[in-house]
């Protein structure tokens, strides 16, 4: 099992002690009245981490607190795995991101894209130009996510059972295959917006390299990065480690258990390779891929990705060169910030001021559907993870707060 420990002073990377601690101190008070049943934060620069904290119950019922092996569900955490998977492909010549998506994936050769009506009837054109790898890679494919309830083909997407997940025993190439045949929001290439993009991501990584999406992780990302607890399901032997998941309480605002399949899924063997939002793993793992992303491509002296490529995946690739207020549809607090582009599987600060946030520019990050996430700031060398099991995740603040709390303890 990979560790997480803390390994240096503070002050011996910049940190003042007694500044960090108020990332707990604000954090507590999330478990104490409620609202999360309990988290883990750390806080890592220059590659040591500085700040290691866990805190309330992993699973309230079960009276379990939370523990370095605890496993959380990433959920859309998974979508920068999955990119980094696209992108080994990439770097070996298997792929181009000018590629048509329908090379891989033929049910993508005759899309079409919404222009007004309803859901059961609309209206619709062909594409101008087909849907691209890099579309797929920078959100702005034109596919979208049921769960928006925002546009006519999000309803288009319930109806055919794609709301939170996929129809029960639909695989992955059966998913892909139901998106193809759905309108598009909008032309492929002029627009952000969130959706199943990664998840065909996936699906290219299995037809290019012939493995199945849980094998080529296992084998060609997880092994060399030491992240032996990251799988897309949990053991049975792994139950007692694994959060319980929880929503808001309407009623008290605190937290209610969710019971259903969105909470028991990642206890079995799933069908769907989700690589959009599908892995179940530990802090301790995820943090070793996040430093070899700001190790440029490797770690320990396993290189995954060349660090020419992480550094162009962690620039802007919307259209223009805009950001993600221009030109995201509005359905997350990510699409409504000044200042946020989109690279290819990660935002990307681009102003730190228009953003009325305390980073960098050049810093790049993600999170998942259960509050979770982190961030790379390269400027300052400094890593972050915060991970909880409460969705979704525009429930609370807790990215800017989470960035706010570290990055106003550094003191050098």
């Amino acid at each position: 099992m990979a560790q997480l420990k803390v390994d240096t002073e503070p002050d011996e990377v910049g940190f003042d002690a007694a500044r960090l601690a108020r990332i707990d101190d604000h954090f507590r008070r999330y478990v104490d009245d409620g609202r999360l049943a309990g988290w883990t934060v750390a806080v890592t620069r220059r590659g040591k981490v500085a700040h290691l904290t866990h805190h309330g119950l992993a699973d309230v019922e079960a009276g379990r607190a939370v523990a370095d092996d605890t496993l959380w569900r990433y959920y859309s955490m998974t979508k920068p795995i999955t990119s980094v998977a696209v992108m080994m492909l990439y770097e070996r010549g298997l792929l181009a991101l000018t590629d048509p998506v329908s090379r891989f994936i033929p049910s993508f050769a005759q899309q079409r894209v919404y222009v007004a009506g309803p859901a059961a009837n609309p209206a619709t054109v062909p594409v101008t130009e087909p849907m691209r790898v890099w579309h797929l890679l920078s959100h702005t494919s034109g596919l979208t996510y049921g769960f928006h309830h925002a546009h006519p083909v999000d309803e288009m997407y319930r109806n055919a059972g794609h709301e939170f997940g996929v129809p029960k025993g639909m695989d992955l190439a059966g998913a892909c295959d139901t998106w193809a045949g759905i309108p598009l929001v909008f032309q492929p290439g002029t627009e952000w917006n969130y959706s199943v993009a990664t998840d065909v991501l996936g699906r290219i990584v299995e037809v290019v390299s012939g493995k199945t999406l849980d094998r080529f992780f296992a084998e060609e990302v997880f092994a060399p990065l030491g992240m032996t607890d990251t799988a897309f399901w949990a053991a049975e032997d792994d139950h007692d480690r694994l959060a319980a998941l929880y929503i808001p309480d309407p009623g008290n605002g605190g937290r209610i258990r969710r019971h259903d399949r969105m909470g028991a899924g990642a206890t079995r063997q799933p069908v769907f390779l989700g690589g959009g939002g599908g892995l179940v793993g530990t802090a301790a793992d995820y943090h070793r891929f996040t430093q070899m992303l700001r190790r440029g491509g490797e770690l320990d002296g396993e290189r995954l990705l060349g660090p020419r490529t992480v550094a162009y995946m962690t620039r802007n690739h919307l259209p223009g060169g805009q950001d993600l207020k221009a030109v995201g549809r509005p359905i997350s607090a990510e699409s409504e910030t000044t200042g946020v582009g989109f690279g290819l599987g990660f935002s990307v600060v681009l102003d730190a001021a228009g953003s009325k946030s305390l980073t960098s520019p050049g810093e790049y990050a993600w999170g998942g559907l259960a509050s979770t996430a982190f961030y790379v700031d390269p400027v300052e060398d400094v890593t972050a993870l915060f991970f909880t099991q409460l969705m979704p995740s525009s429930t609370y603040p807790i990215r800017p707060q989470l960035r706010t709390l570290v990055q106003q303890a550094l003191v050098d």
